[in-house]
């Protein structure tokens, strides 16, 4: 029987704005999470499946990449985890049925919303050229389709293979070494559109890409967390938890933030009396709302109160960094004006910011998406780590950088070797491993990948999970491009906007999810990932597969590499597929860190990466020393009658996956086009709090328009606006990317405002 959503796409019809709350979490939190499961799993086979997210006999949620602690409570999940497990274990089902009766013109005018709603994909689709509907076909023939495109290109270097955070480490593993088989380096993933930027910064800087703090540095050792450009407790839900335990051991906080966030305010901690009838726990001691931007000059600035009151660790700086008087000269040479402009923050806030780092021993900066996709982005981290160099805050306890991932493998992903541009030392050790010649020149990033397609480039581009479509900048741009291509094929869970708009020809692969069974030929399997601070676990899925014709990841790939290779490549990929410790024994010989790979991860909670810079001020860098850098200050100015907008997550939504129609937090009910302005610039401008309104965006090669938002009067930082996504990717321009890391610019778009039509 065939289960789907309700039909109804009536999205927008009345949205509904209240005020925004003060608190996240809490008993709403555990109500709507249990809501989704039950909605979308029924009781007996939600609770099943909740009762084992994030378990060491369980899976890995497939949400956010915050670690577990040591001793997981029971309920080690947030509210939007449950909602990712409702929509991963769901009895609503896509078949050929949905298929045959709904074309592609008609998916593609549905909502995000809407097409994430009807559940999980049962069996391979094809759409052929001038075909209205995709039909079924079978893996056998979905595998020539691709190989003949594959083995029919002029060059493998028009393939492009995009991968999702979610897919494993031996999934990961496998997919880029049949890239690299294949000849070709193009392996764009979501890491080049989120922390892209802190990888670039940290490589540079200390020699790692990585964070380089634990989570017990956070509970247990920090006296002062920063947290810049991240909201915790829509994105990242259960580190409030983390925070909570800080706060009640005396750490401090603060928060560095263009919008004022509910989970930095007040916890209410659904798993203590206290958040269920007391009033929670205040979390943020001081919130500074910086600009759009602006988090570059505020860090120079406090560098350069800190270097001018001697609150520096000279020792630290002398033995185990380079470029310390560089750094200082050009902090001289800040000019108080230009930073005031910048952060929007007067002087007296950053001294107060200032006080409270030296009354600090350890102090750990936190951040996100909201640092890292801007233009100066790896200019930004690289001052946030000049800024823990000054006082010796990398490699003890307590302290360190802590770019928070998203995705709950991106940094595993990476690791495994998903990279356009991997190091020597990686490609050679696969050389070495495998016995074929692997391509050394660099391959496409993700918007690199976007040009090659809309510039006819690409014959073949296949996603390992992941919806490109809604992912990517310039919405328009990108689904011109993904259309041009003569054979798209997505590797996916359940329907997205990706599969409403296929290439000349399109496939669909449906494979298993974290929640279930991986059954192979040599027996029930698990797999790895790896979390935000470099810990690397086992993950096993316990409930029986949505249909008998799932595959996993891994099965896809080898029987993929196979149709392709043949006995040809010296690969061994039936083996592969067949026992997936065969594949980690491979991975243990080439990626350092993973000796004894299958000893480690049989260890309750696995084991943790080695991180020099962490483990023993060893910094990898080219000087053998960490590195202070410096910095150009950027104003960011816009001409009048113009905003600097950021797009942001609803609390209602995971990356691209979108659960509902609300934004708790922000007051949001029952729709998502609304733009969030300063009450100020709103009047300024001539708009009226509630008016529909367009938001136009204003680049070189022309303006782009997402139509029909309705303007909520809300305390941004003046001069800025927030506004969903990707229902305003349309705004961002291809070319609009971060220096260094080439990452979309999303959170400083210039935009005007006009009446809605």
């Amino acid at each position: 029987m065939t289960t789907r959503a309700p039909r109804d796409d009536n999205d927008e019809a009345e949205v509904r704005v209240g005020r925004p709350a003060t608190s996240a979490a809490g008993v709403p939190g555990v109500l709507h999470g249990l809501a989704a499961v039950l909605e979308q799993s029924g009781v007996r086979r939600g609770a099943k499946t909740l009762r084992l997210v994030n378990q060491q006999k369980g899976f890995d949620c497939p949400g956010c990449a915050w670690p577990e602690p040591g001793k997981p409570h029971l309920a080690e999940f947030c509210e939007n985890g449950a909602k990712a497990v409702a929509e991963e274990s769901t009895v609503r089902r896509v078949d050929a049925a949905f298929f045959a009766e709904h074309s592609v013109a008609e998916l593609a005018g549905r909502t995000d919303h809407w097409l994430g709603q009807q559940g999980r994909l049962t069996e391979p689709m094809l759409r052929d050229t001038g075909d209205t509907h995709y039909r079924p076909i079978g893996w056998d023939a979905a595998f020539g389709i691709v190989a003949d495109a594959l083995t029919g290109l002029d060059s493998p270097d028009d393939a492009v293979f995009y991968t999702s955070g979610r897919t494993s480490n031996e999934a990961a593993f496998l997919y880029q070494l049949f890239a690299r088989a294949l000849g070709t380096n193009n392996l764009p993933d979501c890491s080049n559109m989120c922390h892209e930027s802190s990888g670039a910064a940290l490589s540079e800087t200390i020699g790692v890409g990585k964070g380089s703090v634990s989570l017990t540095d956070i509970t247990d050792h920090a006296d002062l967390i920063v947290i810049v450009g991240q909201n915790p407790g829509t994105n990242h839900p259960r580190m409030l938890t983390s925070l909570e335990e800080a706060k009640r051991r005396g750490a401090r906080i603060v928060a560095i933030n263009p919008l004022p966030e509910a989970g930095l305010q007040t916890f209410k901690n659904p798993q203590k009396a206290r958040g269920v009838v007391g009033k929670g726990t205040l979390l943020s001691d001081l919130f500074l709302q910086v600009r759009l931007g602006g988090d570059l000059a505020f860090f120079q600035a406090v560098n350069r109160m800190l270097v001018d009151a001697g609150a520096v660790d000279h020792a630290f700086i002398e033995e185990y960094t380079t470029g310390y008087d560089d750094a200082v000269a050009a902090w001289a040479e800040l000019d108080w004006d230009d930073v005031a402009t910048a952060t929007g923050l007067p002087r007296e806030a950053v001294e107060a910011f200032v006080d409270e780092v030296r009354r600090a021993d350890s102090v750990i900066v936190c951040w996100a998406m909201g640092l890292t996709q801007h233009k100066k982005a790896v200019p930004t981290i690289r001052e946030i780590v000049n800024f823990l160099l000054l006082r010796g805050n990398i490699g003890r306890p307590g302290a360190g950088a802590c770019p928070v991932r998203g995705h709950s493998n991106v940094q595993g992903d990476r690791t495994m070797g998903i990279w356009e541009k991997a190091p020597a030392a990686f490609l050679d050790a696969l050389e070495t491993e495998f016995g074929f010649s692997v391509p050394r020149r660099h391959g496409h990033d993700t918007v690199d990948s976007i040009r090659a397609m809309r510039d006819g480039r690409v014959g073949v581009f296949m996603a390992m999970g992941g919806n490109f479509a809604a992912a990517t900048p310039d919405s328009d741009v990108t689904a011109a491009a993904l259309q041009s291509v003569p054979l798209t094929v997505h590797v996916s869970t359940k329907l997205n906007r990706s599969h409403a708009l296929p290439g000349r020809r399109s496939l669909i692969l449906p494979c298993l999810g974290r929640t279930e069974r991986d059954v192979q030929a040599g027996g029930e399997q698990f797999v790895t990932v790896e979390d935000s601070m470099s810990a690397v676990h086992a993950s096993r899925g316990t409930l029986k597969p949505a249909s008998a014709e799932l595959r996993s990841e891994v099965a896809i790939i080898c029987g993929l590499a196979e149709r392709v290779f043949g006995g040809g490549s010296g690969v061994p990929w039936r083996e592969f597929a067949a026992d997936y410790t065969t594949v980690r024994s491979r991975i243990a010989r080439v990626v350092p860190g993973f000796d004894d790979y299958e000893a480690k991860v049989a260890v309750p909670g696995g084991f943790v990466l080695p991180h020099p810079p962490r483990d023993s001020r060893s910094f990898p860098t080219a000087s053998g020393k960490a590195q202070f850098s410096v910095n150009e200050l950027e104003v960011l100015r816009v001409p009048p009658g113009r905003l600097i907008l950021q797009t942001v997550r609803s609390h209602d939504q995971f990356n691209t996956t979108i659960y509902g129609l609300d934004d708790r937090y922000r007051g949001i009910r029952d729709g998502r086009r609304v733009v969030f302005v300063n009450p100020s610039d709103l009047v300024a401008l001539g708009f009226e709090d509630g008016a529909m309104v367009d938001l136009v965006s204003e680049w070189t090669d022309g303006d782009r328009r997402a139509p029909s938002f309705r303007a909520v009067s809300y305390p941004t930082a003046p001069g800025c606006a927030a506004a969903y996504f990707p229902e305003t990717n349309v705004l961002v321009p291809l070319d609009h990317t971060a220096e260094v890391s080439n990452t979309p610019a999303s959170k400083s778009v210039v935009i005007r405002l006009e009446r809605a039509s």
